[in-house]
């Protein structure tokens, strides 16, 4: 197996110093003396063999990334992929088996009890798929229930909580309990409840699978209004690849437990890494998803120079309607330098070849 890690753009990368969160070969296998086959050839197995061998199974399987701070970082993969199991190692939900998980400067998976629920408190907040609401309490108290168990004083609770009640868009329901209220609107209270902390991290396993798709896609707009606020860095699980490439600043794919591949929306859709990503990206609107760069071709001496410029990093579709309606080829700019050339053919190419692509026979 291959696996393929693109860097991410410039000014999105993290050093291990400053980085939101940092991950580094990290395990997680399920079953006995599972920490004795790390570092065995037993380690290279695969997840059916290894289980038919010593009856454990990989969840994570030598996992390392970065997350930069402000970042919203996607892992997805299908059922069974390990996706979930992974960001529950992150705060210790599920114990790693080995590795490293550095958040704020401490290391996770060697801090003790005292230190763990610092990070939990102080640092991180999670919003899962089954929203966990108090069914007893209010919204109010709900969304105040984590400042609460920090001891912070009612008063000042509830007032932050009714900030945040506001910024998630649920003010008017601060009365309300959690059965008076749509999926959605819950969801909207769990993600409330784990911003009330401040804290510096989201992790998001799944949240929003189990709403409706109207729901879903008001959910992951409210999503990126909430990290354009905040500027939260988020690290969001999914298996939907609509939801991860309208979410993710960066992909990362799992399967069986590993990484296949990490990049950004357009490497992932415009250069997989092998026949498993190239199936997941297969029916994708690549004009949607792709960069002028991934459809650009280089200057020739007969080029006008009179065209218009356009930034590499814009999406194809976004620049179709300009590019089409130009007398003279774009100029593709990046760094403050002309790197290529579009003009009708190269955004036709991509165009017709979707428009194919998407034909049903009858």
């Amino acid at each position: 197996m291959t696996t393929t890690t693109t860097q991410p753009a410039a000014g999105s990368t993290a050093s291990d110093g400053d980085a939101g969160l940092t991950v580094k070969n990290l395990w997680k296998i399920f079953g006995r003396d599972a920490d004795k086959i790390i570092g065995t050839p037993d380690a290279d197995l695969s997840r059916a063999e290894l289980k038919e061998k010593t009856g454990c199974v990989v969840g994570v399987k030598d996992v390392s990334f970065d997350v930069a701070p402000g970042e919203v970082f996607v892992v997805m993969g299908l059922s069974g992929s390990g996706k979930s199991t992974l960001v529950r190692c992150l705060t210790r939900l599920i114990e790693p088996t080995a590795g490293q998980v550095v958040i704020a400067g401490q290391d996770i998976v060697s801090a003790s009890e005292a230190q763990l629920r610092d990070v939990r408190r102080s640092q991180v907040s999670m919003v899962f798929q089954h929203f966990g609401l108090l069914p007893h309490r209010q919204v109010i108290d709900n969304v105040a229930y984590g400042l609460e168990i920090r001891g912070v004083a009612k008063k000042d609770r509830r007032a932050k909580a009714s900030e945040i009640v506001e910024l998630v868009g649920l003010k008017g329901y601060e009365r309300s309990y959690p059965d008076q209220l749509s999926g959605g609107m819950q969801q909207r209270v769990g993600l409330a409840r784990a911003l009330a902390g401040d804290p510096s991290m989201l992790l998001f396993d799944e949240p929003f699978s189990a709403l409706d798709p109207l729901i879903r896609r008001d959910m992951q707009n409210e999503v990126i209004r909430l990290h354009h606020e905040l500027g939260k860095t988020m690290v969001f699980i999914t298996h939907d690849l609509a939801e991860a490439l309208k979410l993710g600043d960066r992909i990362m794919i799992l399967r069986d437990g590993a990484i296949i591949q990490v990049g950004r929306p357009d490497e992932v859709v415009g250069a997989p890494a092998d026949e498993y990503v190239r199936d997941f990206v297969s029916d994708v609107p690549r004009s949607h998803v792709l960069t002028l760069k991934w459809v650009m071709r280089d200057p020739r001496p007969e080029d006008s120079m009179e065209g218009p410029t356009m930034p590499a990093d814009t999406i194809v579709r976004k620049a179709a309607q300009a590019v089409l309606a130009s007398a003279h080829p774009v100029r593709v700019i990046e760094d403050g330098k002309v790197v290529g050339i579009v003009d009708d053919e190269e955004i036709l190419r991509v165009v017709v070849a979707e428009e194919d692509h998407q034909e049903v026979p009858a």
